[in-house]
């Protein structure tokens, strides 16, 4: 039996063009001529040419498909190398079906940084360009610990909003009431979260190249009436924090009643 180009590929169920490109990768051996010239292909054509559809069916690059070979009698490495990949692959479409449904369930904005769109609208631009740059920085263990600091703000009536508005001439008193406000939820972080105070073990990145980064992003998306507000609630808030966790040390070692 004897088949033409055209008839080998109806059978494989592929193209000329694809068997002619086969034929100069060198996979697919050239046929025998009938008299008048036209290819005539035979059984071996047409088990090779499936063979091959079949690895590359799979995901197999052709230039690999001669080293898993025709009729092979052990998996190529090629294959287990896939699979590897095909692993990868799934897991992150996995996981953007899963970004997509909780942007979609909570209305957040498309660009919405992973694992933050249920508090996604709750922040200001500036400040989920900040939230993008930490996924960038911090391990996932902080960025967890993030989100959880910003629902805690958000449920207790997050005053960002007011810093996102607050114009680069504001008044001295502004900045100072404005400071006082967000301290005690800043220092509330703290205490909550002492890694905060040395966040080394929880950086992906270089220890400088994070501190670099973290300057740079407030300079170029804060004014500089934000930036002196974030400053001193900082200040205040390690202030508050170190009471609190005075005051705490105190009532610890405050005797019992009834102790001697």
């Amino acid at each position: 039996m004897a088949w033409s180009t055209r008839e080998l590929a109806d059978l494989a169920g592929t193209t000329v063009n694809t068997i002619r490109h086969y034929h100069r990768r060198g996979l697919l051996d050239e046929p025998d001529r009938r008299y008048n010239g036209y290819k005539q292909y035979g059984v071996p054509h047409l088990v090779r040419l499936l063979r091959i559809r079949r690895l590359a069916d799979l995901g197999l690059p052709l230039a690999q498909v001669g080293e898993a070979g025709a009729g092979a009698t052990s998996t190529p490495e090629a294959l287990r190398e896939l699979d590897a990949e095909l692993a990868a692959r799934i897991e992150r479409l996995e996981q953007a079906r899963a970004d997509i449904g909780a942007i979609l369930r909570d209305d957040a904005p498309a660009d919405a940084p992973a694992g933050f769109a249920p508090v996604a609208s709750h922040l200001s631009e500036a400040d989920q360009s900040i939230v993008h740059i930490y996924t960038q920085l911090w391990d996932e263990t902080a960025l967890v610990d993030l989100r959880r600091m910003i629902e805690v703000d958000v449920e207790g009536g997050d005053v960002g909003g007011e810093i996102a508005t607050l114009p680069e001439d504001a008044d001295e008193e502004t900045r100072q009431q404005l400071a006082e406000l967000i301290a005690p939820g800043i220092a509330r972080h703290l205490v909550d979260y002492p890694w905060l105070n040395d966040p080394a073990q929880h950086l992906s990145k270089d220890e400088h190249v994070t501190q670099q980064t973290f300057i740079a992003a407030l300079t170029e998306l804060y004014n500089p009436a934000q930036r002196d507000v974030l400053s001193r609630a900082g200040i205040l808030a390690h202030e508050l924090a170190q009471a609190e966790i005075a005051a705490g040390g105190d009532a610890d070692e405050t005797p019992s009643p009834g102790s001697a």
